[in-house]
């Protein structure tokens, strides 16, 4: 093979890596909350759906981070392929200070 041929082999394997897949965090299983999230395995997976089972759909984004070895960050990190039932990634809260902040 070419070293091109290899560069772009390479280059489109790494695609998927960085492509997030939106996934409803209210309704997906472990496997898929697994491979649709950065950052999250097999493992915290679980622990978001035991977190679901035990208290209800989750609200927002943010709610992930009440979730054992789910911090801010990662929310972030994730939040534009985060749904919450409406199929539109779920957004950052604006607090009352930055909607006003935005107004002016």
């Amino acid at each position: 093979m070419s070293r091109l041929t290899l560069a772009l082999a390479a280059l489109l394997a790494a695609v998927p890596a960085y492509a997030s897949t939106p996934v409803n965090i209210n309704t997906a299983d472990a496997t898929a909350l697994a491979h649709a999230l950065d950052g999250v395995g097999l493992s915290k997976a679980k622990a978001i759906v035991a977190w679901r089972e035990a208290n209800g759909d989750f609200e927002s984004a943010d709610q992930l981070a009440d979730v054992k070895g789910i911090g801010p960050s990662l929310v972030e990190r994730n939040r534009d392929a985060i749904l919450l039932g409406d199929d539109k990634p779920a957004k950052k809260k604006t607090t009352t200070k930055a909607r006003h902040a935005e107004a002016e």
